[in-house]
């Protein structure tokens, strides 16, 4: 315990100290911030995939009744905040369940694909996964990567008598604007590579059968940025773009389920 906290405060004060050297100055933090920053590290240096998240939600979770049409939907923030009550709820009424996880990346959620999706024995599983792949949340990647994390997914849920739907990632904008300050988000997440990956998921799922869900194509403006008013930060929906999703979503769920599944 000693020497991984030892470890992340060299880290965090990103200290090299070589003989002879003088160390980079750095910001001083005080003694609650570092206690903090030292906890979240260490959270997730125990458990990176953040399989804890779910897993006493997963264990109430009875077995699907008869004709039960469950559907589990997997992804990071834009998926996590669907079921917030200010964006209008996770499809009330429905065997849905949401298990995103804010800030995710695909291998992340590869490794949590057993608890999170099979486990819970859907009918379909919906992924939308991708862009903070893009944006380097865990590091450099590259577009082969990131597809070859979804393809892994795919076959998961295949093997498993799951539908896949795939879900194209949102665009992006800088429209934005917070403490006076444009919020620029096509510098992490440039456009072009949100275009090759939806066009890589489009084809791969034409090809194994899979449902391609379109929330690009309704999202996106006439400059290829993220409608203005569907999002307050250019990044993520609010209310009126997950109002945009929901029934797009509805619609490649019915689709899913009606072409039967193929294994």
């Amino acid at each position: 315990m000693g020497r991984v906290i030892a470890v992340w405060v060299m880290l965090i004060f990103g200290g090299v100290f070589v003989f002879g050297q003088t160390p980079t100055p750095t910001p001083t933090l005080d003694c609650a911030e570092l206690t903090t920053r030292v906890f979240r590290a260490e959270t997730k240096l125990n458990d990176w995939p953040a399989l804890a998240r779910y897993r006493d939600d997963n264990k109430k979770v009875a077995p699907p009744a008869k004709n039960e049409q469950r559907v589990v939907f997997m992804g990071d923030s834009i998926t996590d905040s669907w079921d917030s009550p200010i964006n209008g709820g996770f499809f009330p009424g429905k065997p849905y369940f949401d298990r995103g996880i804010s800030g995710q990346t695909t291998p992340q959620m590869l490794i949590r694909f057993r608890p999170d999706v099979i486990d819970l024995k859907p009918k379909v599983v919906v992924i939308l996964a991708g862009t903070n792949d893009i944006a380097g949340n865990t590091g450099p990647t590259t577009l082969e990567a990131i597809e070859e994390n979804l393809t892994s997914m795919a076959e998961l849920a295949t093997a498993n008598g799951i539908r896949v739907v795939l879900a194209s990632l949102l665009p992006v904008s800088d429209y934005e604007v917070r403490n006076g300050k444009p919020i620029i988000q096509t510098v992490h997440r440039p456009p072009d590579q949100i275009l090759a990956l939806n066009k890589w998921m489009k084809e791969y799922a034409a090809v194994h059968h899979h449902t391609y869900l379109d929330y690009f194509s309704a999202m996106v403006d006439d400059k290829g940025f993220l409608k203005d008013e569907l999002s307050n930060d250019g990044l993520h929906p609010n209310v009126k773009g997950y109002a945009v999703m929901a029934p797009l979503a509805e619609a490649a769920i019915a689709a899913s389920l009606k072409h039967g599944f193929r294994g």
